[in-house]
């Protein structure tokens, strides 16, 4: 019974894990005893700032923790003390068991017994070593299990424990060492020596492991509850602090935390909620306070600044007045003053004005009172040449008041354009037509670019209104056998440079600053060319009103060169066929043959119907009937049945308006082509006029070729 195997055992030795546990206080207590103030100081306030769920955590956590590490530590404790008690016991017994066998053979000194009895351990393999020693400390037998060294003191070891006859353990390495004396009736015969295996430091470690395992599985476990079951406690905590936020976020005291539980936590809810009732109550109460306090200080600001104002003296309220007169007369001699300057600027246009008025009237009247007197006989040639001048003066007077018209057209922006994609090939082709029979006259060489392929966004009129002033302003101002260029190139991104180069005199810088002025001809008032000093203050404005820019640059001795840049367009597709040749039309009607077409003419004043019957004289293929107002117009239309109507617009009675109605209104006359001749020349008066059902609208004073051509194009609408 003393050889039971006792190796399953599990007990840690009593006298090492407190060893062990006093060197790891040790270590800790010393690491604390430098660094312990601060770590809590950084420990406190990393927690502080921890949620309430992390605090949780951490709480029931470090509680597991330690009570595992307690309970573990404790029983693995207990159980090891356990097993080193029995371990020597179990080791004393066997050493005692040994002395009672070799006790007989220590008596007789039989070696050989004693070794036979020694032998007998290998029974147990957790015996690696054992000796005898005789009464006087010799080493009389030993014991060696397999593959252990056959190292043994050389005479017994002496300790306190054996000097007092008692059992002496000793550790030799990882071994466990008993020195046990062998007595008998109080007689000691010898010692007996065992080295057995010592299982703590194994057992330890397998302790260790498992309570890690343990360990790792009750924290598991604990943050698995406390993930689950902390949802009670902490999500009432949790929606009390996000009202609580919301409420300091944006002053909204009328919001509520949510009772979820019947604990503690929902009391803390209920007061909460309380707290912020009492605080919205509260906070109500103070804010109509302060609103009265506001409103009291207001009135109060008011009665005292009502005091003051009254308060007060005559001299302060003298001296604003008199402020305020002062200002008002400055205010008084500004607005004088702009209007002085205004009608020096008016007086000084309608000075130019009436001078370039009466520059031709006076050539026609005067070569008109000739003509018409009797006492001033004049010779055929002398009339030819008089009415020569009447008839230039009158086309510059023309062109002038036109001009004027424009300008103040533009100047009021009541001039309306009609922006389209416009060829310029045609433009130019028309204005190499118009501008040839002065360039001829002045001997000067006018060149164009060869049908350019460019379409400009642009209205077309107003377009080729300025590459006539510009053409024509170069030949004007152009020496004898000179030569005009027209050329384009491109600007820039859809943008085209029309330019015009002349040879003549040239401007200085002076001339050029002023060159933009109404009435403003530069020096040449006194020239043999006629102009009116308006015709570029005009072209500027089209040019801009278009979108574009004008320029000039200009050298004296050698010439000019202004230039226009408009934007381009997309082509528009081709241009209808150009109108027939006034000419050509008027020798077509001539042809057809037949008796004379009858013209019928409505106009109240004499002089005008004079005008145009003696126009239609020289047309042997026109045959002209007249009348005096509107009325008689529609009857002598009924009745003579007119290939085509001439009306004025502003006739007695009915207007020229009203007889085209009832020419319509009757199925017999509803298909005779009306012609306009009406001094209203306005655009929005020849606009109005073709949509109201004009066939041609023709302005006075009448263009003869203009005239033939309407009359010709009815004829052959008719036809």
């Amino acid at each position: 019974m003393f050889f039971r195997d006792r190796a399953t055992m599990f007990a840690p030795s009593g006298a090492v894990l407190p060893a062990l546990l006093r060197a790891a206080f040790a270590v800790r207590a010393r690491a604390r005893a430098g660094a312990g103030p601060r770590r809590r100081d950084a420990g406190a306030r990393r927690m502080t700032r921890r949620s309430i769920r992390e605090k949780l955590v951490a709480i029931v956590m470090s509680t597991t923790l330690a009570a595992v590490v307690i309970s573990v530590g404790t029983i693995i404790a207990y159980d090891l003390r356990s097993y080193q008690g029995a371990l020597r016991h179990d080791l004393a017994t066997q050493a005692e068991l040994v002395g009672h066998m070799t006790s007989a053979a220590l008596a007789f000194d039989d070696p050989r017994l004693a070794r036979e009895n020694l032998a007998l351990l290998r029974t147990r393999p957790s015996v690696r070593a054992a000796a005898l020693y005789d009464a006087h400390g010799q080493l009389f037998a030993a014991y060696v299990a397999p593959g252990e060294p056959n190292v043994f003191p050389a005479h017994a070891p002496h300790t306190d424990a054996r000097q007092h006859g008692k059992d002496a353990y000793t550790r030799d390495g990882d071994d466990l060492v008993l020195v046990k004396p062998i007595a008998e009736n109080g007689d000691t015969l010898g010692t007996v020596y065992l080295r057995a295996d010592n299982l703590l430091a194994e057992r330890m470690r397998d302790y260790i492991l498992i309570g890690l395992g343990v360990t790792l599985l009750a924290l598991l476990t604990a943050y698995a509850l406390v993930r689950r079951l902390g949802q009670s406690i902490i999500t009432p905590i949790a929606a009390i602090t996000d009202i609580a936020r919301e409420v300091v976020a944006r002053r909204d005291y009328s919001r509520r935390a949510p009772r979820i539980s019947q604990d503690e936590a929902a009391e803390l809810v209920d007061s909460f909620n309380a707290m912020l009732t009492e605080i919205e109550q509260r906070t109500r109460a103070l804010e109509e306070s302060n609103r009265e306090i506001a409103r009291e200080a207001q009135e109060r600001a008011r009665a005292q600044q009502e005091v003051m104002r009254l308060n007060e003296g005559l001299e302060q309220r003298v001296h604003e007045r008199t402020t305020q007169l002062e200002l008002a007369n400055a205010e008084l001699e500004v607005a004088v003053g702009e209007a002085h300057a205004a009608n020096q600027a008016k007086s000084a246009f309608l000075s130019s004005m009436s001078h370039e008025l009466r520059t031709p009237l006076n050539a026609i009247l005067g070569f008109a009172q000739i003509l018409a007197s009797d006492a001033m006989p004049t010779t055929l040639e002398q009339k030819k040449e008089f009415s020569s001048h009447i008839l230039k003066s009158g086309r510059h007077l023309l062109t002038l008041i036109n001009e004027i018209l424009d300008l103040a057209k533009v100047e009021a922006g009541a001039l309306t354009l009609s922006m389209e994609p416009v060829a310029l090939a045609e433009i130019l082709t028309e204005c190499r037509g118009m501008i040839a029979p002065l360039a001829a006259a002045r001997g000067v060489a006018v060149q164009f670019p060869p049908a350019p392929g460019a379409v400009l966004q642009a209205d077309r009129t107003r377009l080729k209104q300025v590459l006539l002033n510009l053409l024509s302003n170069a030949v004007k101002y152009n020496r004898e056998g000179g030569a005009v260029t027209l050329d384009c190139v491109d600007a820039g991104p859809q943008r085209l440079r029309l330019t015009v180069r002349d040879t003549g005199i040239g401007m200085r810088g002076e001339q050029l600053a002023a060159l933009f002025q109404p009435f403003n001809r530069l020096g040449q008032e006194s020239g043999p060319q006629e102009g009116t000093g308006i015709g570029l203050v005009v072209t500027r404005r089209l040019v801009e009103m278009m979108g574009g820019t004008i320029g000039v640059t200009s050298s004296p001795g050698e010439g000019s060169v202004f230039w226009i840049e408009l934007a381009t367009a997309t082509p528009a597709g081709e241009a209808g066929a150009a109108p027939q040749e006034p000419q050509q039309a008027r020798e077509t009607a001539a042809q057809a043959p037949g008796a004379p077409h009858l013209v019928l003419y409505i106009e109240d004043n004499p002089g005008n119907a004079r005008l145009v019957r003696e126009i239609v004289g020289f047309r042997p293929d026109l045959r002209l009937v007249c009348a005096a107002d509107g009325q008689a117009g529609l009857e002598i239309a009924r009745a003579e049945l007119p290939e085509v109507v001439l009306t004025d617009l502003n006739l007695p009675g009915i207007s020229g308006y009203d007889v085209l109605a009832g020419l319509r209104r009757d199925a017999a006359t509803a298909h005779i082509p009306v012609v306009a001749l009406s001094a209203n020349a306005m655009p929005r008066d020849i606009e109005r006029g073709l949509a109201a059902g004009f066939m041609r609208y023709l302005t006075k004073p009448i263009d003869i070729d203009k005239f033939n051509e309407a009359i010709d194009g009815a004829l052959k609408q008719k036809g």
